[in-house]
């Protein structure tokens, strides 16, 4: 395995472009099983779980070519509607295939995502709503079995906003011969870009980017190439990498309005931030302020930036709450930020961040793909050597993170564990 290596203190300044948005990339890479025929997909980022989902694609029977950015899908020899435990397990949003199967084939097998238990986490929301929509399900030896030839579509309404489960609704709704309507509907940006690559392919969608969603049933689709959006996490990790170690940092190729909660409380802490049409520019005016933080569904703060909120804390003047009410147990990063000379105590879903004037390197680990984004700002900002094993989890969802903090004069490297 890997491990970064990183000599922390020196200041970053300069450009870095941020890649496609790897939430958005997914379920559309899973859409294309919806209609058979060629697709292109430009700006996608080269991600362990990018390339899951390829491996994945394959299986169910697509052709896929990635090179430089750009993904060509054939989809028009998928013949075996299933998704195999062995890759499911390895990263939830396989899950994403059920939707677009049941839609194409009116049949799907899809395995439970690893570590999921059958009601109690999320996954139950994307079965309800299959149900509702006219497929009948079935447990059986731990895969989802979905049934529908011909789906009536239906009112679908989530107890708990949910992007995966809107996602897989919306594209099994647009399979229906019937109208769904989806209340409570995720209205991230990754949301709102599936539901244009699937009107663009002649879907028939009303509300994008609002907590309801129509689908009209029957709509003739056919194939359709996309950009995919920027990664509006990865750009708030540059920024706040930008408020603990930077002079004046400039993340480019970005949409401002995806970022405008985290540029809110980034603007709270001090610093002077400039927002142009496709870039924010974050310039250090001192040691941050301490501002308390609880995460929300969008246009709230993401709970995908909460880690890397609470390393910025941990270096800030004063004391500070971090709540997630998003995800209530993501906290493992508590403890190695704690190595690094961080006082965080954790009390159920609050974390009571006293700030340091100064981390100290240490030894750590990650333990997921945020978590391990913390470190890094955490070690980049530190006094001394950090090193941060089992770095696999930031590659499913940081694109060459080494090489863009290095062009911002970051003294970090990928070295043999």
């Amino acid at each position: 395995m890997d491990k970064l290596v990183i000599h922390g203190g020196e200041p970053l300044s300069g450009t870095v472009e941020i890649s496609g948005a790897k939430n958005a990339v997914l379920p559309i890479m899973a859409a294309t099983i919806i209609v058979p025929g060629t697709y292109k997909i430009s700006r996608v980022p080269d991600l362990r779980d990018t390339r899951t989902m390829i491996r994945l694609l394959e299986i169910i029977g697509c052709t896929v070519e990635f090179e430089k950015g750009r993904l060509d899908i054939d989809s028009s020899g998928c013949d075996n509607p299933e998704a195999p435990y062995d890759l499911v397990k390895t990263m939830r949003a396989s899950f994403y295939v059920l939707g677009p199967l049941l839609s194409r084939f009116g049949y799907a097998k899809v395995s439970m995502p690893g570590g999921c238990a059958w009601g109690p986490r999320p996954v139950n929301f994307h079965v309800d709503a299959m149900e509702k929509i006219g497929a009948e399900t079935e447990l059986e030896d731990g895969y989802i079995v979905a049934k529908g030839e011909n789906l009536s579509g239906g009112s679908v309404e989530f107890e708990v906003s949910s992007v995966g489960a809107t996602g897989n609704a919306v594209m099994a709704a647009v399979g229906a011969v019937g109208d769904t309507t989806i209340s409570n509907a995720a209205m991230e940006p990754e949301i709102t870009c599936l539901c244009d690559f699937l009107s663009d392919m002649g879907a028939r969608i009303s509300g994008v980017g609002t907590s309801e969603l129509r689908i009209e049933g029957s709509s003739a689709m056919r194939c359709a190439d996309v950009d995919v959006i920027p990664d509006r996490i990865e750009a708030a990790t540059f920024l706040i990498a930008g408020a603990m170690s930077g002079e004046r940092i400039t993340v480019d190729s970005v949409v401002p309005e995806h970022l405008s909660s985290v540029v809110e409380l980034l603007r709270e802490t001090g610093n002077e931030i400039e927002v142009g049409d496709s870039h924010v520019t974050i310039a250090k005016k001192g040691r941050p302020a301490a501002v308390s933080m609880t995460t929300a569904i969008y246009p709230g703060f993401p709970t995908d930036v909460q880690a890397q909120w609470m390393a910025l804390m941990s270096m800030a003047e004063g004391d500070s709450s971090i709540t997630d009410t998003v995800y209530l147990d993501r906290f493992t990063h508590i403890a190695e930020l704690n190595r690094l000379g961080a006082d965080i105590t954790l009390h159920q879903n609050v974390a009571e961040v006293r700030g340091r004037e100064q981390l100290k390197g240490a030894h750590v680990m990650s333990t997921d793909i945020r978590a391990s984004a913390s470190l890094i700002l955490a070690g980049l900002a530190a006094e001394g050597r950090t090193e941060i094993s089992r770095v696999y989890h930031i590659d499913r969802g940081y694109e060459r993170i080494e090489e863009k903090f290095q062009s911002l004069g970051g003294k970090i490297e990928r070295a043999r564990e």
